[in-house]
């Protein structure tokens, strides 16, 4: 196991005037895996290819263990890619594929066999080995990539979005199946996805990143429950988080939220928020969908607005209501919930909202 360390890394290409990694820094513990989030044009790709050697960082470094492989080719960085498009070669069998990356660094056969045969017993797919590719589902295609990778005993695994073109199912059977093979093998990975739910259920450690700016980095329920800013509060979370503009105002001790149709009171906070500019300051309150529930108690707030829209996923329903505060989507159980034009009152609880400064959208 070895950790992964990239230090000042910025990537400028020709004729492009902002860079598209401006000053990443990033290190990735031994035998964890770390996922880079973000949406299309993040970054995310071209950080995990100039680790691979197949870009070149402008600037930084990049270290594998104490060893620094950035001017490195990638044979001899001891590394093991898995592609978005399974990069297979079609005139080989599953067992050529999996044994070729042993075959050039001319281990014994014996060796190689005894690797690509644990692997594929491994990952299903000992009845597949002398079939070519063209005869593989999709899924046995990605597992074959996977097990080539798996075979090479590298020190760093990536993953460059490896079950985009996978459909639902299976793309939730490799989740597991990936998982799994990284709790087995304990090998420092770095894992690119646009996909929230693929870095919530396999990371160690998520990097989130806009614009090739790093905006957080934390474990899954860090993400979660403690987002820095709105960008990473809003991308987290299906559906997304609620997002009310207020003010925050002051009466004496008491400090509260108040926008179009609701006060929500700050009491639990009013240590870490100071009002700016005489009693009021500008900020935005976030509230999960689950967190709004249709029957409130005690010291919960209520939103009054009227249902727009339905959403049924079996067990659970997604209603999109207007309201006077704005959209506002609630997460309930679907044996509670009101039909499309009816007027409902949902509540939230006071210590269960999210405060962000409305000018810099950092977490208050």
């Amino acid at each position: 196991m070895s950790e992964l360390e990239l230090t000042g890394i910025q990537k400028v290409y020709e004729g492009v005037a902002r860079p598209v990694i401006p000053d990443l820094a990033l290190t990735i513990p031994s035998g964890q895996m770390a996922v880079l989030v973000g949406p299309s044009g993040c970054g995310k790709s071209t950080t995990l290819r100039m680790v691979a050697g197949l870009e070149e960082p402008t600037a930084g470094t990049i270290k594998i263990g104490k060893r620094d492989v950035t001017n490195l080719p990638p044979a001899e960085r001891d590394i093991a890619m898995v592609f978005q498009s399974y990069a297979l070669y079609p005139h080989m069998s599953v067992f050529e594929n999996m044994a070729f990356g042993l075959r050039i660094k001319h281990l014994p056969e014996s060796e190689i066999r005894k690797r690509v045969h644990a692997a594929a017993d491994n990952l299903g797919l000992t009845p597949y080995l002398e079939r070519r590719p063209k005869a593989l589902s999709g899924g046995q295609r990605q597992r074959v990539a996977i097990g080539r990778a798996v075979v090479r005993a590298p020190k760093v695994f990536l993953f460059d979005e490896p079950l985009s073109n996978l459909d639902a199912k299976l793309r939730s059977d490799m989740r597991r199946e990936i998982a799994r093979i990284h709790q087995q093998s304990k090998t420092t990975s770095m894992y690119v996805t646009h996909d929230q739910i693929e870095a919530m259920t396999l990371a160690d450690m998520i990097v989130v990143l806009k614009d090739g700016v790093v905006q957080q980095i934390g474990t899954p329920v860090d993400i979660y429950e403690r987002p820095a800013n709105r960008f990473v509060a809003g991308f987290f979370g299906t559906p997304s988080m609620n997002f009310l503009t207020a003010d925050l105002t002051a009466t004496g001790e008491r400090q509260s939220a108040r926008g179009a149709g609701f006060e929500i009171p700050l009491a639990a906070r009013a240590p870490a928020l100071r009002p700016a500019r005489e009693n009021v300051a500008r900020i935005v309150v976030g509230i999960r969908p689950e967190r709004l529930s249709l029957s409130g108690t005690g010291d919960d707030v209520a939103l009054t607005g009227s249902v727009a829209m339905r959403e049924v996923l079996g067990a659970e329903v997604v209603l999109h209501l207007d309201s006077a505060a704005g959209p506002l989507t609630v997460r309930t159980d679907a044996g509670s919930a009101p039909r499309p034009g009816d007027s409902v009152q949902v509540w939230l609880d006071p210590k269960m909202i999210h405060l962000f400064d409305g000018a810099t959208e950092l977490r208050l």
